[in-house]
């Protein structure tokens, strides 16, 4: 087995062939790093406002609605935006288009360290959300031009191991930006938000260069290479449409769809709610801010094995209903835990956080199979718009939902806490109620 990806198991419909192997494996090194750069960008810009709370709330006088307030208001621009611009990607081409969202987040990132009110920081994080709408389900419905079914789960967990990474290197390195306070005349708040804009404009000029919108336009593959992978992916899409062909507004109206789109809301909720909030959580053990940095960031460290490993295995399985749902199952426990042990016992409260977030990072990779196995074309662009954008409306609702909640009970996280594992308990109940249809994957005999 090639230990870099995993492509190369044996699948149970046919044993992969040589050129299966030599196809998958080159488009996932040449691809997947790109992806995961942007990925890596986008986590590293949308969660790093946790980290400038620690001193931006005191210079601002925000207090936890407020900022719970700002830092989920970022998720109305991202859901007004985010089907369009899915759309506009479908028509244009996901070069062009990921290159001009990288661009305008970068830039509206770095004025994020200019925000001098509570008004103004809920412009700068609407204009944010407008301006990354449609990265994540882009590259989404891009990974569905590229790999077929067989490998999505392991791809989406590969690439969305970006976001881990970011969560593992962002704490520490917004740590030591914030030290940098009063250098030059600026905060270290404002360092935090101007240094990690960079990056973005920076992987904007890289991917205009080096991402590739199609198979057939792939001249870095072999033309055998570029022959197969077209015909693998057209007639999965084939057999897909056997089953049910989706138009684009029957797509707006499945109720399976909007089950779907719950589910993704309520993983939101938890998933955000705890990013935003996790550095004043961890701060409350008592630690330092450096300290705080290093313990916010080993959750993830755990986080990113678990998310391949469940990855690999729901694609391995075929049982995509079984890892999501116990992914979600796996979040609630960890943060219902979390909430009855306190901060008076960090050890065990850090082991409970632990593992809700390593079901909460698995859940995202093994959840996208389920709607893209169903879409395609046009109704795939909208589909996962409509997913990723309503259900993103849970990262504003788990924010501000916590900053209220700890406001009306002095500061305590046990309740907020218990609120948020309450989300993906009811994804679990949907889940298992909505089950799947194994028809949609099956793979076609292939030489």
């Amino acid at each position: 087995m090639d230990q870099r990806t995993g492509l190369n198991q044996p699948q149970p419909a046919a044993a992969v062939e040589p050129l299966e192997r030599e196809t998958i494996n080159r488009v996932a090194w040449r691809l997947v790093p790109l992806l995961m750069l942007g990925y890596f960008c986008a986590y590293l810009d949308r969660v790093n406002v946790g980290f400038a709370a620690l001193t931006m709330n005191k210079a601002l006088g925000f207090s936890e609605a407020v900022f719970g307030f700002g830092g989920g208001v970022f998720f109305i621009g991202y859901f007004l935006a985010e089907i369009p611009s899915n759309l506009m990607l479908n028509q244009v081409g996901a070069r062009k288009w990921i290159a001009r969202i990288l661009l305008t987040w970068g830039i509206i990132s770095g004025l994020t360290a200019f925000v001098w009110n509570d008004l103004s920081f809920y412009g700068a994080r609407f204009l944010l959300g407008l301006a990354e709408a449609g990265f994540y389900p882009g590259i989404v419905l891009y990974l569905t031009w590229w790999f077929p079914s067989f490998y999505r789960a392991r791809m989406m967990a590969i690439f969305q191991s970006a976001s881990v990474i970011s969560l593992i290197i962002g704490p520490p390195v917004s740590a030591a930006l914030l030290a940098l306070d009063g250098t030059w005349g600026l905060q270290g708040w404002q360092w935090l938000f101007l240094a990690e804009a960079l990056p973005p404009i920076i992987m904007s000029v890289v991917t205009w260069f080096l991402l590739t919108d199609r198979p057939r336009d792939a001249h870095w593959l072999r033309p055998e290479q570029r022959e197969w992978l077209q015909a693998r992916i057209d007639s999965e899409q084939t057999q897909r449409e056997t089953v049910h062909r989706f138009a684009f507004w029957e797509t707006m109206r499945n109720g399976r769809v909007w089950l779907l789109t719950l589910v993704y809301f309520g993983q939101n909720v938890a998933n955000y709610g705890l990013l935003l909030f996790l550095p004043t959580l961890v701060k409350s053990f008592g630690v330092s801010t450096q300290a705080t940095g290093w313990l916010t960031a080993l959750p993830f460290v755990f986080a990113a094995i678990a998310m391949i490993y469940w990855g690999l295995r729901s694609d391995h399985s075929g049982n995509r209903v079984m890892y999501v749902a116990s992914a979600c199952a796996v979040t609630a426990a960890g943060l219902g835990a979390a909430a009855f042990i306190g901060a008076a016992h960090p050890v065990w409260m850090m082991v409970a956080i632990i593992l809700g977030v390593m079901g909460q990072q698995s859940i995202a990779p093994t959840f996208w199979p389920l709607p893209t196995a169903m879409l395609s074309g046009v109704a795939a662009a909208g589909g996962i718009a409509l997913i990723n954008s309503v259900g993103n409306l849970g990262g504003f609702l788990g924010p501000y939902m916590y900053g209220l909640i700890k406001d009306a009970t002095g500061g305590h996280n046990m309740f907020a806490l218990l609120a948020l594992a309450s989300a993906p308990l009811i994804c679990t109940i949907i889940l298992l109620a909505l089950g799947h249809d194994r028809r949609l994957e099956r793979i076609p005999a292939h030489a």
